[in-house]
């Protein structure tokens, strides 16, 4: 009788990680290594003033400054909404957890225009605002919301599997030897699901950082103001400066990477630290 390696549980390993590391090649690296190939292969001066010129380097401050402030705010709420979906039964549970997923199923231009008009002078909520001197809409507060809007539930989706999985017996047990509520939380629950809220986090800020659609609509794009990253790389391809617009789509796109890089050293030390081997 034939024996299989354990590491190879499937039939046909090698065959279908051939074909794995195939599709991936055609559809992500080969893509994205022309992209750098086109950059670099003009002059390193030319990729330094596109990629640091002023209109440029407002257009990371208000792209990473809001998508920081946008994944701060969802790691937050997240944590709440994730909470009560596990712990609670609460009227319409499946309705309310499917509307947490609907931003990813939601084209972003759909979700850019209703933000705009129900944050909008004429809105509900911004008719109100603006006759108190709050003004949302083509601003960086509107653009905050529409970070949050698009990258809520990545805040949401990796808390809560870590929430099911952990044992309300360990909290009785502290419960029991008389500890209480905030040091149950800050002892047991908090180390437990920090991973997963640094993970929310960390994809989050980069969902944030690549919006477009949604953003376009309620930014009013006003260079060195409201002007996002994504959008500089559009207004650059109107302008026919195709490598101003490569050399920025490759600024964006080492950091989105250096992020996810991230995100994997912190989903292993999650791993390592839940005893996962």
């Amino acid at each position: 009788m034939r024996i299989l390696n354990k590491k190879t549980v499937l039939p046909g390993y090698g065959l279908s990680l051939g074909i794995t590391w195939l599709y991936l090649s055609l559809i992500v690296l080969l893509p994205l290594s022309t992209l750098y190939i086109k950059v670099f292969s003009g002059s390193l001066n030319d990729f330094i003033s596109a990629v640091f010129s002023l209109r440029a380097i407002k257009a990371y401050q208000v792209t990473f400054g809001l998508s920081f402030v946008s994944a701060c705010i969802n790691s937050f709420f997240g944590f709440l909404v994730a909470w009560v979906i596990v712990r609670y039964k609460i009227p319409f549970k499946g309705f309310w957890d499917a509307l947490i997923d609907l931003p990813f199923a939601l084209p972003t231009a759909v979700a850019g225009i209703s933000l705009t008009w129900l944050y909008g002078p004429r809105g509900w909520i911004g008719s109100f605002l603006e006759a108190n001197g709050y003004k949302v809409v083509f601003t960086p507060i509107g653009i905050t919301i529409a970070m949050i809007f698009v990258s809520f539930p990545f805040a949401v989706r990796t808390i809560e599997p870590v929430l099911r999985d952990l044992d309300p017996e360990v909290e009785e047990s502290a419960r029991c030897l008389g500890a209480s509520r905030m040091k149950i939380f800050l002892k047991i629950i908090f180390p437990t699901i920090f991973p997963s809220i640094l993970t929310g986090f960390t994809l989050s800020f980069a969902r944030a950082m690549g919006e477009y659609g949604s953003v376009i609509f309620i930014a009013g794009n006003q260079p060195l103001k409201t002007e996002i990253a994504p959008l500089l790389i559009v207004m650059r391809l109107e302008e026919y400066d195709y490598h101003g617009s490569a050399s920025i789509a490759v600024f964006l796109l080492t950091v989105s990477f250096l992020l996810l890089l991230c995100l994997n050293f912190i989903q292993f030390w999650n791993k390592r630290y839940s005893g996962i081997t």
